[in-house]
């Protein structure tokens, strides 16, 4: 081979080689500027959870259901064990019924916890629970009856205060939030109204059952004692009709015959003249008295005729 050959052959061998790297060159650029691309991590945008304000009025208003909810369980709780130890029956809708009747208001709330990683807000209210006096009246007769602290003093125990028919709690606490993108509303704890309000329905549902239950018993006494006076009465009806229908029939005398008025009789002398009913009586004439006898004794007899005599 020439000189000439030889270091052509050089050249091309070291431009070959040259080609070769700055394609290895490029192609290592290149997967380094796609690596770089693809090793970027994309922006994550946390959401933040809602914050439900204590006064918001879905709030207020799930407040008010759990609370009605509560109550309606223990008043249920109460008035069955009342129930039976007194040995009767209680109507568990009827209990449903005074509970829906109570008025339940939510005023003055205010926050008491910030909201925390959960984003749960505890918050603190004005809470007032408004019931029939006729169930306050009830229950205190019930608690009276068996020696039980009165409502009075159980709602100061708690510090309750009562106005006239409504009972308020100013230091109610319950907690907020949301939970699969539904507002959340529990009662924290175990609030002292909510059991001294549902022990008021339970104990007004048992008087007033019982005064049924006496008024029911009366008016069957009632009836049971007209019935035996009313059949005591028939027995002795009965026994009289018997009584006469033994006894013989009397015989009623007939009446005695009308006699004749018997007339009067007239004495004359020796004689009885009868005169006629009616009539007047008419006397006979008097008789001539009779002629002295001569008392001539040598005259043997007389004979003096007497024109009234009869011969």
């Amino acid at each position: 081979m020439s000189v000439a050959n030889s270091i052509e052959f050089k050249w091309q061998h070291v431009a070959g080689i040259s080609l070769v790297c700055g394609l290895a060159l490029a192609g290592c650029s290149r997967s380094d500027e796609e690596t770089v691309e693809i090793a970027e991590e994309p922006v994550v945008v946390e959401e933040t959870t809602p914050v439900i304000s204590c006064d918001n009025p879905m709030v207020q208003d799930r407040l008010k259901s759990a609370l009605r909810n509560t109550l309606n369980q223990q008043a249920q709780t109460l008035a069955a064990s009342y129930a039976n130890e007194a040995q009767i029956s209680l109507s568990s809708a009827t209990i449903t019924s005074k509970v829906s009747g109570i008025l339940i208001d939510v005023q003055n709330t205010a926050v008491l916890q910030e909201t925390n990683d959960n984003g749960m807000t505890t918050c603190q209210a004005s809470v007032s629970m408004t019931l029939p006096s006729e169930d306050l009246y009830l229950a205190s007769q019930l608690q009276a009856a068996n020696n039980q602290p009165s409502l009075q003093t159980r709602l100061a125990q708690n510090d309750i205060r009562i106005n006239n028919n409504m009972l308020v709690d100013n230091a109610f606490t319950y907690v907020v939030g949301t939970q699969g993108g539904q507002v959340q509303t529990r009662i924290a704890g175990q609030p002292a109204m909510v059991g001294i309000v549902a022990d008021v329905i339970a104990g007004s549902t048992l008087t007033t059952a019982m005064s049924e239950l006496q008024a029911q018993r009366a008016a069957q006494e009632e009836a049971r004692r007209r019935r035996a006076q009313a059949q005591a009465a028939e027995e002795e009806r009965a026994r009289q009709a018997a009584r006469q229908a033994r006894q013989p029939a009397i015989a009623t005398p007939p009446a005695p015959a009308v006699k004749p008025a018997t007339a009067p009789t007239i004495n004359t002398d020796n004689n009885q003249v009868a005169v006629e009913p009616g009539t007047s009586a008419t006397l006979p004439a008097t008789p001539t008295a009779p002629k002295a006898v001569p008392k001539d004794e040598t005259i043997d007899m007389i004979i003096v005729e007497d024109e009234s005599a009869t011969y």
